[in-house]
């Protein structure tokens, strides 16, 4: 099973801006896409944003216009960069490897620890 280390949380005001990396073991992202996800305190895990193994892209509502997903193949590491933060993206993120090659990202088995974002306002 592949490993996943997410970094890059960390404590930032409204408005300000912060960007995840999740570093993967093996070659993943690339062919199975991956997911960045994020629970709350008394919430469930929701995912924000995916990409597929050929780069297709999808984000929550949520986060629509502020957050981007993107990928590094030679770094086998996918990103979330995340903008115009509000207290209500405070939430332990995490992130996913694909479970495999699809059109549409599908959630996999291997989950990163999680690092913790925490806007202040």
């Amino acid at each position: 099973q592949v490993r996943l280390a997410e970094s890059g949380g960390g404590l930032v005001q409204a408005g300000g801006s912060l960007r995840l990396s999740c570093t993967a073991s093996g070659n993943i992202f690339n062919i199975n896409g991956g997911g960045w996800y994020r629970q709350a305190p008394g919430k469930p895990r929701e995912l924000v944003a995916s990409i597929t193994g050929d780069g297709r892209t999808d984000l929550a509502d949520s986060v629509e216009g502020r957050f981007t997903i993107s990928r590094d193949n030679p770094r086998n590491t996918v990103y979330l960069e995340m903008n115009r933060l509000t207290p209500e993206d405070t939430a332990v993120y995490y992130c996913n490897a694909g479970r495999a090659y699809s059109r549409i990202y599908i959630s996999g088995d291997s989950w990163g620890q999680g690092t913790q974002v925490t806007v202040s306002s």
